[in-house]
């Protein structure tokens, strides 16, 4: 995938869901893996022609694994010129040597998101965005579904009340193969993740079910993806396609892009 496929794909999302106003101060979560940095290429790159001015920080709440090397993340951020905050915390420590937990994800997921929320209203953003490209939404559909037995995935844009933020998912129409592609292409400086964790989870059987499905009926994944965008979820915003656009907004978008 291009720069351009990538921003392009960016742009659709951002408009569709209007996911960005003048003003806004954006903070990108950085794990290290190939989504994150792919999504702060994307960001970097739309707001240096995108009509509503926006500015960009880059965060990584790091779980204090010592085999962290975050220098090459760091590199990277100093070339784009986007400011770049780590947060040291414990997080592995306490989940898997002091709990012990049997079941980590949710509850690092939970102090993770925590650390980096807090630190996203220090900074003075408004707003935060998230990695989740489309495989993730349609997998977090299957585990709802199958798991929970309700159907649910993640929304485009959610405020968050109590921390007075408004999340978004600029990677939602972008296809993880193409994250893939992407890296690969532009060779990202992507960091190993050293959660015990890592490759274990529900997350990863949904991943392996998808890709069965579209291996045994071609085309599924992308009848899934469109099931959800048509499904009219009580907390996702209303869409705005560009099949209803005005005449000015078409020729603004195409110059842009």
């Amino acid at each position: 995938m291009t720069l351009q496929k990538l921003m392009s794909l960016t742009r659709k999302a951002v408009d569709e869901y209007h996911m960005i106003q003048p003003g806004d101060k954006i903070a990108v979560g950085i794990s290290g893996g190939k989504d994150s940095l792919t999504l702060l290429y994307a960001l970097n790159g739309l707001r240096r022609f995108y009509p509503n001015p926006f500015s960009i920080e880059a965060i990584t709440v790091s779980l204090g694994y010592e085999n962290f090397n975050l220098e090459p993340i760091k590199a990277l951020c100093h070339e784009l010129e986007v400011p770049y905050t780590v947060i040291d915390t414990e997080i592995g420590k306490i989940i898997f040597e002091e709990r012990r937990e049997g079941n980590p994800c949710s509850l690092c997921a939970k102090m993770r998101k925590g650390t980096f929320n807090e630190k996203a209203r220090e900074l003075g953003c408004n707003k935060i965005a998230y990695a989740h490209h489309k495989d993730d939404l349609i997998e977090t559909l299957l585990m709802s579904l199958v798991l929970e037995g309700r159907i649910h995935t993640f929304s485009p844009v959610t405020y968050l009340n109590r921390m007075e933020l408004t999340l978004i998912r600029p990677l939602m129409f972008v296809d993880e193969a193409d994250v893939k592609g992407f890296m690969n292409k532009y060779q990202l400086p992507t960091v190993k993740n050293p959660c015990p964790a890592d490759g274990h989870t529900q997350r990863e059987y949904a991943k392996q079910l998808v890709a069965k499905l579209n291996h045994e009926h071609p085309g599924a994944k992308e009848r899934m993806f469109t099931a959800i965008l048509n499904n009219n979820f009580s907390d996702w915003p209303e869409r705005f396609p560009k099949k209803f656009r005005t005449k000015s907004e078409k020729t603004s978008a195409t110059q842009l892009l």
